[in-house]
């Protein structure tokens, strides 16, 4: 039975037809049951309950059209969060420093500013006090979210030395620029979508997203056009800016375009799947990536056509894979953008076409995924796991879920029924990366540490190694031929060259050390372990 002859046979049952709205509302069907109401309430003006719901929809349209933006609120809170960025973004003052081993080298060097990690919380924060304000949502809620997203931040604060060495200090952080800004989007979803948490709510929060991220593009372009041509007249009239000014236009107007944005483009006072989707920047964004996504299918097609002529590129080149991963990101983005988030935005017609060209690209993006996966498990087995390669396998292995969730689901679903079922892959796909997002977050410093106690009782050269260099420690001294890996404070000697390279081991990861450095280090069990005695350095 279709939403027509539903609500045609629920003409005197209030209870019951709302009961099929909300069905609607999960299915992504909001579109379609309106317009039943819509043509039912054309056939018969006179009825009270078609009546309520007609100008119930009429009102929520003009309510999410002409929504009044809280400039009382969103001034204020946008003026504080940039001067918070821009006291932040004092590197003087506020930078992360790589912590050293405790004996290695003296001094810590700044590696990035405090505000690189912290922005993402902190906006969040504002972000969540103007939707709680303005749209009237339970302060119990949107509190312990800001509490948690900054409580977040500080622990990666605290625990980032515990990587020990520095070049997982390094990633630990480098990774936390990313994933920290994930975890503020989620906890600002979660926000939203409390108490709807149907895969047509989920999808929908996604959508905005992507219009609001975009609309905070456009900040940071026109912002730094401004503060390009600020700056440059000011070089042509030979006037130094301060650093102090400069901060404020780039750290300080970088701290107002969140809330702005937010405010712009969500009505705080409507669920996700309320907002408006069909004109404006949410309509233009829409159109103009499902005109990308027939040439995205193009690209896809000639690109696994060439990928048996070049196969090893991505398990040799790290650049090549970067840029793959790079690209299926892209390419997941694609897919959600470029689908309606209620059945009743496009015509059966067209709807048809763009299943099938969103099946067919996810379909070839499945493919390159696995040949991604493939290549990033190849380089670490021949080399070492990171805290890079950890997340990004995490990331890899989730996309491609998502991908087989999306062909499944595809596969198994009517024609009327595609829709929700894509909703249902994305919102499964959404809770797994903020899953693994967090699972990043707080475990890698733990997975990566070192024994700080076994360490601190080797030579100062060799802590030296240590903490500038990833497992495997291979040492050796130039007056000496036998190469040992330390191991748990413990040298163990290594046979023979043919050893060496059945274990992976490459010559660049031999470090040399002073002898009476090596000599003072206890002997472990040789490799392999009948080698007998090790031979001293």
């Amino acid at each position: 039975m279709s939403y027509q002859d539903t609500v045609s046979a629920l003409a005197e049952d209030a209870e019951r037809l709302e009961q099929v709205y909300q069905e609607a509302v999960g299915a992504g069907e909001t579109a379609v049951f309106q317009q039943a109401i819509g043509e039912n309430y054309k056939k018969e003006p006179d009825n009270l309950l078609f009546a309520a719901w007609f100008y119930r929809f009429q009102y929520a349209a003009e309510q999410a059209k002409g929504f009044a933006i809280a400039w009382a609120w969103v001034i204020p809170l946008a003026l504080v969060n940039g001067l918070l960025f821009w006291y932040l973004s004092d590197d003087q003052r506020f930078t992360i420093k790589i912590v050293s081993m405790p004996q290695a080298a003296a001094d810590r060097y700044g590696y990035i500013p405090t505000i690189i990690l912290f922005a993402a919380p902190i906006a969040a924060v504002f972000v969540l006090v103007y939707l709680t304000a303005v749209g009237r949502k339970n302060w119990r809620l949107s509190l312990p979210i800001g509490t948690v997203l900054l409580a977040v931040g500080g622990y990666v604060l605290l625990t980032y030395p515990q990587a020990g060495t520095r070049p997982f200090q390094e990633q630990y952080l480098s990774l936390m620029a990313l994933h920290l800004p994930l975890l503020a989007w989620a906890g600002v979803g979660v926000f939203l979508t409390a108490g709807r948490r149907d895969p047509a709510n989920r999808f929908a929060f996604l959508i905005k997203s992507l219009e609001i991220f975009i609309m905070g593009g456009l900040f940071i372009g026109a912002g730094g056009l401004f503060t390009a041509i600020t700056f440059g007249l000011f070089a042509v009239l030979d006037v130094n800016v301060p650093t102090l000014v400069q901060r404020l236009f780039i750290a300080g107007g970088g701290g107002l375009i969140p809330v702005v944005a937010v405010a712009i483009i969500y009505n705080p006072a409507a669920p996700p799947i309320e907002q408006t989707f069909n004109e404006g920047l949410s309509k233009l964004i829409a159109l103009l990536l499902r005109i990308m996504l027939p040439l995205t299918l193009l690209v896809l097609l000639v690109y696994t056509a060439f990928i048996p002529f070049n196969f090893r590129a991505p398990f040799d080149n790290r650049d090549v894979l970067i840029t793959y991963n790079g690209m299926l990101f892209a390419v997941i983005a694609l897919l959600a953008g470029a689908a309606p988030v209620s059945r009743g935005e496009l015509p059966p017609r067209l709807g048809r076409w763009l299943r099938g060209g969103m099946t067919a690209v996810a379909a070839l993006a499945l493919i390159i995924s696995l040949y991604a996966l493939a290549a990033i498990l190849y380089r670490t087995a021949i080399d070492r796991l990171t805290p890079n390669r950890l997340a990004f396998i995490g990331w890899n292995v989730i996309n491609i879920l998502l991908l087989i969730l999306i062909l499944l689901y595809q596969a198994r679903a009517k024609a009327a029924g595609w829709l929700r079922a894509l909703h249902r892959a994305y919102s499964a796909g959404t809770a797994a990366y903020v899953v693994w997002t967090l699972a990043v977050i707080l475990a890698v410093p733990w997975l990566f540490g070192i024994n700080q106690g076994e360490v601190e009782k080797l030579p100062e050269t060799v802590q030296d190694v240590i903490f500038n260099y990833p497992n495997p420690i291979l040492l050796k001294c130039k007056q000496s031929d036998p190469i040992y890996l330390l191991e748990h404070g413990e040298k163990r000697w290594i046979e023979d060259i043919e050893t060496f390279n059945d274990r992976g081991y490459v010559w660049r990861d031999v470090h040399f050390v002073p002898c009476d450095d090596l000599r003072s280090i206890p002997d472990g069990v040789s490799i392999p372990a009948d080698a007998g005695p090790p031979p001293a350095p």
